[in-house]
């Protein structure tokens, strides 16, 4: 071997490396064709951000591309993923070839000059008067509305092959379902497992585990959109994403809402809602799900907690499962929350019904996204004999208490009925009362703003 065969081989192996065609699968490489718009749709862990990162590095390394744009929800998820990233644009391009993200410009600057461009979707505004050749379009389900994609589209306008590439989990929401439709769009389908050599074994076996076979499964893991299920109390497109907020008004009253697991195993639901008005009238806003599998103390933790990260005014529970088992739980994490008790007395049916004409009149708000709790919600079906829906009990006990326990006369005539077959007691007694009416007192002053991803 010659004295410069070692430094060869490096820069072979080192190229090979690189050579991103010969590691990718055939679903990551560019679909042929004159397509203006490459969309992936896929479950988690597919590789869609290494994927678009290395169709952008090629783009530039092409010589056809010099002015490129990126869009993710957030100008800090753009800038942590996209950009720097373990699967990002900086890691996936060599070191002879390295670009150097600029935060006071936004840009990416490769060592010839080209760019790309950072933006967010919750900013469109920033993408008026960008002029681009080619761009990606990050985590599209996550968006709220088209708006900052038509804006985007509209920035694509130089070149002789102006193109684009859209990432993300589908969800069924109007711009998401819709983006399939347009002209000149090549969808790509795939699922988790086609990655499965390139994930943690830990991941496979618990999260994969988990989801298989339910119905979040279908759309995290297999990348399915997911359509109404005849029956259910609850629509995904009409019932809760026409009423997603990012922001609350004022909220009077925070409750966190506890459903115990029935038995060893199972969840115990865990929901925080609040009570805020527009105009004149009473909406139910959820703001959290923290249901969990877990031992007593870990769940009776994870509901503490969220009373305490969301200054809430108590931890409402339902006394059927566990009976003062629940009660005795939380007290000895925090001997000092304020609890009640509920008992049902009639079926999840009865119960469930009345919120979800709340949220069929558009008086119940998601701030955010919650997976788990929609696809419950969205699922199931009364009288199908499914397992207990925790999470969807833990939401009605909290709007619950949170709509018909403090300002009934602004409610609708149906929301009253929910007071059938709920019988509600409060743990404490006068001392308990006085300091619910300063707690009240005090959040009628306050407002709080949430942004949830």
């Amino acid at each position: 071997m010659t004295a410069t065969a070692g430094p060869v081989l490096d820069e072979i192996r080192t190229g090979h490396a690189y050579y991103w065609p010969a590691h990718a699968r055939e679903k990551q490489l560019p679909p042929p064709g004159d397509w203006f718009i490459w969309y992936i749709e896929t479950g988690r862990g597919w590789g869609k951000n290494r994927t678009a990162s290395e169709w952008v590095r090629a783009c530039i390394e092409s010589g056809e591309y010099r002015q490129g744009g990126i869009v993710g929800p957030t100008i800090a998820t753009t800038r942590n993923l996209m950009v720097d990233g373990p699967s990002g644009i900086i890691a996936c391009c060599p070191p002879w070839n390295k670009p150097v993200y600029h935060p006071t410009t936004h840009k990416i600057i490769w060592p010839n000059g080209a760019t790309v461009e950072v933006f967010s979707a919750d900013d469109p505004d920033r993408l008026r008067g960008a002029n681009l050749d080619f761009g990606w379009a990050d985590e599209f389900g996550t968006w709220h509305n088209s708006e900052p994609f038509d804006m985007f589209l509209l920035c694509i306008r130089i070149g002789d092959r102006p193109r684009v590439l859209v990432t993300g989990t589908p969800k069924p929401l109007p711009h998401v379902k819709g983006l399939p439709k347009r002209p000149h769009v090549v969808v790509t389908k795939g699922a988790t497992y086609e990655n499965k050599e390139n994930l943690a074994g830990q991941f496979l076996e618990q999260i994969v585990a988990q989801y298989e076979g339910t119905r979040l499964g279908r759309q995290e893991l297999h990348g399915e959109v997911l359509d109404d299920v005849e029956g259910a109390l609850w629509k995904q497109e009409t019932m809760i994403d026409a009423h997603r907020v990012h922001e609350h008004p004022p909220l009077t009253r925070i409750i966190v809402a506890v459903d115990p697991q029935a038995g060893a195993s199972g969840e115990t639901g865990i929901v925080v809602a609040g009570i805020g008005k527009v105009a004149t009238i009473a909406h139910g806003y959820i703001l959290d799900d923290v249901t969990m599998s877990g031992s007593p103390d870990e769940w009776g933790r994870a509901a503490v907690a969220a009373y305490h990260k969301w200054n809430a005014d108590r931890i409402v529970y339902e006394k059927n499962q566990g009976g003062d088992m629940v009660a005795q739980t939380l007290r000895i994490v925090d001997k000092n929350v304020p609890l009640k008790d509920v008992w049902a007395s009639k079926g999840k049916q009865a119960r469930a019904e009345p919120v979800s004409a709340l949220a069929e009149q558009g008086r119940l708000h998601h701030v955010g996204f919650f997976g788990a709790l929609e696809a419950e919600l969205c699922s199931w079906v009364p009288g199908e004999g499914m397992p207990s829906p925790n999470r969807l009990d833990a939401l009605v006990w909290a709007i619950n208490d949170v709509l018909i326990g403090t300002q009934p006369a602004l409610l609708s005539s149906a929301v009253h009925n929910l007071s059938d077959g709920v019988v509600m007691s409060d743990s404490a007694g006068s001392a308990y009362d006085a300091q619910e009416r300063r707690r009240e007192e005090q959040a009628s002053q306050r407002t709080r703003l949430s942004w949830l991803d």
